[in-house]
């Protein structure tokens, strides 16, 4: 993989990263609030997403090693 190509998915991972951060913290303010259940819920479904996505993009940086 070019080094470039891997910069960039390094930079979209930081990103990914920031953003999965962002939405933990805003749903446990959600939570102590009391806020609406299925607005909680909602939110937790975009984090999977985001955890999805660097879970893909974290595999493309690293190679699977057979042993």
């Amino acid at each position: 993989m070019p080094d470039q190509e891997q910069a960039d998915i390094r930079l979209q991972l930081a990103k990914l990263r920031q953003e999965h951060e962002d939405y933990d913290v805003a749903i446990n303010a959600m939570t102590a609030t009391g806020c609406d259940v299925l607005r909680i819920q909602r939110m937790k479904k975009k984090k999977l997403v985001i955890k999805d996505r660097l879970s893909k993009l974290e595999d493309q940086i690293i190679p699977d090693i057979i042993a």
